[in-house]
């Protein structure tokens, strides 16, 4: 008798638990594991680049507390436009990627909070609290997908995570059949902080650029971030600029600038802009679309009949699940 109520017993545990009840376990970017039970419920995010990924995996019901950076003029729309919450300024803004308020974030009661790796004395103190930090840093492609599966592992959308990533490869394989196959154009990729911050080859924009069919100009340079000098340039003399979006200078200001009149680029007029942050946000899978655009820009007849407004709006509708307004 007890042999059958032991065995009736244990069926209807098995009932109860999910199959899915295996511990969730991550290893961040410093290298440190994580385990959860479930997923986490309250997540507080204050990297952008971890943001979108959330959404993108629509699991936004479970952010408690973001970057105070959304509610910028440059994102705050694109946000909005995905969650009322955002539009009315409702979620928390405990700190960003450079400053965090811990006793704001404590107070949210959060189950996990997203960090840059770097941010080690904030994470340091949350930490002493009990309370478990993921903490992220991207350095090229293969992070931006690190970070997608992890998201998708903590949040429960491994499949979506996976769906996403094979959505992002197909479409850059898909453009990169159109390129032209011969001299690859010199690239001079500009900041917004200054025409002479660019990016060398320890960068994202060194890979984009490469993955794009070009050839970044400071490729040779071992540094992520610097600061060269006009002379440089114009010993490099690129065929193609690329400025970040800059809403004190246009391509039009550097193509009547006396100092690069003798630039190949400036003499042929290909300078050319990316469109604001969150299109075009670098560290998510979103780096797809500034891979289409500088291929467009630097091999304008493989793609003529290339609509690069169409592609922003399919990437969106498939990465968000819907157009912007």
């Amino acid at each position: 008798m007890m042999k059958h109520i032991v065995i009736i017993t244990l069926y209807l545990i098995l009932r109860i638990i999910p199959a899915d009840a295996a511990p969730i376990i991550v290893t961040d970017f410093r290298g440190k594991t994580l385990s959860f039970s479930k997923p986490p419920e309250r997540i507080v995010c204050l990297i952008e680049s971890a943001l979108s990924g959330i959404y993108m995996l629509g699991a936004q019901s479970r952010i408690v507390g973001i970057s105070a950076n959304v509610y910028n003029e440059s994102v705050f729309s694109d946000y909005a436009d995905m969650d009322e919450r955002i539009r009315q300024k409702k979620i928390p803004t405990p700190g960003n990627w450079d400053f965090v308020n811990i006793e704001s974030v404590i107070a949210l009661q959060p189950d996990l909070v997203l960090l840059w790796s770097h941010q080690e004395e904030s994470i340091r103190s949350l930490e002493e609290k009990g309370i478990p930090v993921f903490g992220v840093f991207i350095k090229n492609s293969d992070d931006v997908y690190r970070e997608i599966l992890a998201l998708g592992a903590l949040t429960g959308k491994d499949a979506r995570a996976d769906e996403l990533i094979r959505y992002t490869k197909q479409e850059l394989r898909r453009f990169s059949e159109k390129t032209a196959k011969g001299n690859r154009p010199k690239i001079y990729f500009m900041w917004a902080q200054g025409e002479l911050e660019t990016s060398g080859k320890n960068s994202t924009v060194h890979e984009l650029i490469e993955i794009a069919g070009g050839i970044n100009v400071c490729g040779h340079i071992e540094q992520e971030h610097l600061v060269v000098n006009i002379e440089n340039v114009l010993t490099w003399n690129p065929d193609l600029v690329i400025m970040w979006h800059n809403t004190a200078k246009d391509p039009k200001d550097l193509l009547q600038n006396p100092m690069w009149q003798s630039v190949n680029a400036v003499k042929a007029r290909r300078v050319y802009e990316f469109p604001n942050a969150f299109l075009c946000d670098l560290w998510t899978l979103k780096f797809q679309y500034a891979v289409k655009m500088i291929e467009k820009w630097a091999y304008p007849q493989s793609f003529e009949h290339v609509d690069l407004e169409k592609e922003k709006l399919d990437m969106l509708k498939f990465l968000y699940g819907k157009q912007p307004k």
